[in-house]
C-alpha cells in the first residue's frame, strides 16, 4: 500500500468520523426523543393495566364499550409516533383545525387559512369577470404556497401544517373579519411553532403580511426565530414551491391565453418571459427580482426584498375543454438562508391589474410585461400614445370619444406626410401617358433593360422621385402597429362600451354563429366589417388613382383585395377598439384625399414637369456608374446571345 492510498483511507476516515459527529442528535433532541419513547411506554403499561384489571373485575365476559376504548387509544398512539417519526419537532403543528381570517383594503379582499399560513382566496373588488362574477385570483385549493426546509432530517412542508395567527393587540378569537382603512395598515402574522417552543425560549417561523388600506401590494416577511437548532445547519437557502391554477376572466379565452405567461426579471438585467404559445420548464440559474404569473389584464407577482437566489418556473395549459382554466403555473424558487441566525427575509406580493402607470410607479420595470411592442413601436406607445391617451382620461369623456379623437390627433401629426405621399402620386398619375408609351415602345421581355433605362431617364428629366411615395408610407408604419399592440394591452378599456359594443379591450358581436367558422369564430363583429369594408373601399379608390403598376402586375392588384378579406377573419375576434379605431382611420384618410383633390392642382404639376423634361439633365456619378455597368450588362447579353446562333 503506497502513501497516496494510505492518505485515502485517512481521509475517508476522518470524513466519516466528521459525519457521525454532525449528525449526531443534541441533548435536546435525545431528551425530546427519550420522552416521547417514554410516553408511548407508560400509555402501552397503563392499557395493559387496564386490561388486566378488567380481565380481574369480570372474567367471563367482554367489555366490548372497554375495547373500543383501548383500540382507539392504540390508533392515536401509532398515529401519533407516525407523525413523530414523520414531522420530529413539527409534529404538534399537524394537529389543528382549519381557521379562516378575511382582511379587507379599499381594493382587495383577502382570505387567510390557518393551514398552510397562506392566503386561501384574493378577490379584487373593484373588477368582475367577463359574466360578471367576483375576480378572483385565487381560489382555494387551486393555489400551493409551500416552504419546504429540513430538520432533524426530515422534510417538513408547511402546506400540511397549522399555523397561528396574530394580529397585534387585536383579538382574533372573537374577530375574525378585519377592515384596513385608507392610510393605516395592518400586520398579519401566522405563526409556526415547533414542539420544542416555549414562551421563556420562543422558536417560530413567521409568515408576516403588512395589509395597507388603499393598494394592491402587500409586504410579506419570512422570519424565522430561534430555529437555529431546529432547521437543518448545513441549510443554505429556504426552498419555497408556489403554484397557481389561473382563470379566465375575459370574454375571449383564445386572446386571454395568448398573452398569459411567466414573467419574470433577472436581479440586474431585463426583463423575460415564457413562451405563450406552448408548455415550457426554465430554470433561472442566477439571482432574479421578481417572477410574474400574468394574465392579460391582471397578474400575481412575487418580489424579492433583495433577490431570489434561483428558480425553476413552467407553465402548462390546459384543454379548451375546461372553459374557465388557462394554465398552471408554477415557480420553485431558492430563497436565501443563514442557519446560525434569525433571519428576516423580505418580499413583497402585487395582485393587481396591469395597468401601466400602477405598475411603473412601482420602480420595478413591471410596466415591461406589458405588451406594448418593441423597439419603436413600444417607445411610440410609451411617449405617445399613454401620455395622450391618459390626458384625455382624465376629461372623463366616453372611451369611444377618446379613441375618436386619438385617431384624429395621430391622423393631424400625420398630416404632412400623407400630403407628400398624395403629391408623390399625383406626380406619379401626370407621367402615366408617357409610361404607357414606353411600355408600347418596348414591348418585348428581352428589352426589359432598355425600358427600365428608359423610365428612369424619363422620371430624371421630369425630377420626380418614384420612391418619394414609399418614404412616407413607411414612416406612418410605425404608428400602425403601435396602434395595433395598444388597444388589446390597454387596461382602461377592459369592460368599456361603447355603441354595441360591450368591451372594448374584446371583439363587438352583433350575431352569434349556431356554428364555428375556420379561422373566423362563432360570432360576427361589426366593428370589424367596417373595417375590412372601408380597407376595401380605400383599396379601390387607391389603385384608381395609382399609376400603371397595378396593370403590369395584376396579380398584385388581386392581391391588395384579399388583404382586406384576411383582415376580416384576422380581426373578427380581436379588440374592437382595434377594429374601431383601423375604421375611424379609414373614414378620416377618405376626407384627407377629398381634401387634397381640391388643394393639389394637377395642371400645374403636368406643366412643372413638362419644363422640367426642357432642362438639361445633369447626371450623378452615380447614375453614370449604373449606365455603365447597363451598358456592359448589354453587352454580355449580346455576346451570349452570338454564341448560342
Amino acid at each position: 500500500m503506497n502513501r497516496d492510498n494510505i492518505i485515502g483511507l485517512i481521509l475517508i476516515f476522518v470524513i466519516l468520523i466528521g459525519f457521525s459527529i454532525l449528525n449526531t442528535p443534541s441533548e435536546e433532541e435525545r431528551e425530546l426523543a427519550q420522552r416521547q419513547r417514554d410516553s408511548i411506554a407508560a400509555l402501552r403499561e397503563e392499557q395493559q393495566r387496564l386490561r388486566e384489571a378488567e380481565a380481574a373485575r369480570i372474567p367471563d365476559t367482554v367489555d366490548i364499550e372497554s375495547t373500543e376504548e383501548v383500540a382507539i387509544i392504540e390508533n392515536d398512539t401509532i398515529r401519533e409516533a407516525a407523525l413523530r417519526d414523520r414531522l420530529g419537532y413539527f409534529a404538534g403543528a399537524a394537529r389543528g383545525e382549519e381557521e379562516f381570517f378575511t382582511i379587507e383594503n379599499e381594493v382587495l379582499k383577502l382570505i387567510f387559512n390557518s393551514k398552510g399560513g397562506f392566503l386561501e382566496s384574493i378577490e379584487l373588488k373593484e373588477f368582475n369577470t367577463w359574466d360578471q362574477r367576483p375576480l378572483k385570483l385565487i381560489y382555494g385549493d387551486d393555489n400551493v404556497f409551500n416552504l419546504q426546509f429540513y430538520s432533524v432530517n426530515r422534510l417538513i412542508s408547511t402546506n400540511e401544517l397549522y399555523f397561528t395567527a396574530n394580529a397585534g393587540d387585536i383579538d382574533l378569537t372573537t374577530r375574525d373579519q378585519l377592515i384596513v382603512n385608507p392610510g393605516s395598515e395592518l400586520t398579519f402574522s401566522m405563526r409556526l411553532y415547533p414542539d420544542n417552543h416555549t414562551p421563556e425560549m420562543p422558536r417560530y417561523l413567521e409568515f408576516a403580511y403588512v395589509i395597507r388600506g388603499d393598494g394592491y401590494k402587500i409586504d410579506f416577511n419570512i422570519n424565522t426565530v430561534g430555529l437555529t437548532d431546529v432547521i437543518a445547519a448545513n441549510s443554505t437557502f429556504l426552498n419555497l414551491d408556489w403554484q397557481m391554477d389561473l382563470h379566465r376572466m375575459e370574454k375571449s379565452r383564445r386572446n386571454e391565453l395568448n398573452v398569459t405567461t411567466i414573467y419574470y426579471k433577472y436581479f440586474n438585467d431585463d426583463v423575460e418571459r415564457l413562451r405563450e404559445t406552448r408548455d415550457v420548464t426554465e430554470s433561472l440559474r442566477t439571482p432574479v427580482r421578481w417572477i410574474s404569473f400574468k394574465q392579460q389584464f391582471f397578474s400575481s407577482i412575487l418580489i424579492a426584498g433583495n433577490n431570489f437566489s434561483s428558480a425553476v418556473i413552467s407553465t402548462r395549459s390546459y384543454d379548451e375543454v375546461q372553459d374557465t382554466l388557462l394554465r398552471r403555473m408554477s415557480a420553485t424558487i431558492e430563497i436565501p438562508y443563514n442557519s446560525r441566525e434569525n433571519n428576516f427575509i423580505p418580499m413583497h406580493f402585487y395582485f393587481g391589474p396591469n395597468h401601466f402607470n400602477t405598475l411603473k410607479a412601482y420602480d420595478l420595470k413591471l410596466e415591461e410585461q406589458i405588451p406594448l411592442g418593441w423597439a419603436l413601436f413600444g417607445w411610440i406607445n410609451r411617449f405617445i400614445v399613454i401620455p395622450v391617451f391618459n390626458y384625455l382620461d382624465a376629461r372623463n369623456l366616453s372611451y369611444g370619444i377618446i379613441i375618436l379623437i386619438l385617431t384624429v390627433m395621430l391622423k393631424l401629426v400625420l398630416f404632412p406626410i400623407a400630403f407628400k405621399t398624395y403629391v408623390s402620386q399625383a406626380r406619379m398619375r401626370v407621367l402615366k401617358p408617357d409610361i404607357e408609351e414606353l411600355n408600347k415602345k418596348f414591348p418585348k421581355k428581352e428589352d426589359a433593360m432598355k425600358k427600365q433605362q428608359a423610365t428612369m431617364a424619363l422620371y430624371k428629366k421630369a425630377g420626380v422621385n418614384p420612391m418619394a411615395g414609399c418614404v412616407p408610407m413607411l414612416l406612418q408604419f410605425p404608428f400602425l402597429i403601435a396602434m395595433f399592440r395598444f388597444f388589446p394591452a390597454s387596461f382602461e378599456l377592459r369592460q368599456e362600451g361603447f355603441l354595441w359594443a360591450d368591451d372594448l379591450s374584446s371583439y363587438d358581436s352583433i350575431l352569434d354563429l349556431p356554428f364555428t367558422i375556420p379561422w373566423y369564430g362563432d360570432h360576427v363583429s361589426l366593428f370589424t366589417l367596417l373595417m375590412a369594408g372601408s380597407t376595401i373601399i380605400y383599396t379601390r379608390m387607391n389603385s384608381q388613382m395609382m399609376n400603371t403598376g397595378a396593370q403590369q402586375m395584376p396579380g398584385m392588384k388581386t392581391m391588395l383585395y384579399i388583404m382586406p378579406v384576411m383582415l376580416l377573419f384576422i380581426f373578427n375576434s380581436f379588440a374592437s377598439g382595434l377594429s374601431y379605431y383601423y375604421f375611424l382611420a379609414n373614414v378620416i384618410t377618405f376626407g384627407q384625399m377629398y381634401a387634397f383633390r381640391f388643394m393639389i392642382d394637377e395642371e400645374k404639376i403636368h406643366k412643372r414637369i413638362e419644363e422640367n423634361k426642357k432642362k438639361p439633365v445633369k447626371k450623378s456619378s452615380f447614375q453614370k456608374r449604373l449606365e455603365e455597368m447597363t451598358k456592359k450588362q448589354q453587352q454580355m447579353q449580346q455576346q451570349q446571345r452570338k454564341k448560342k446562333k
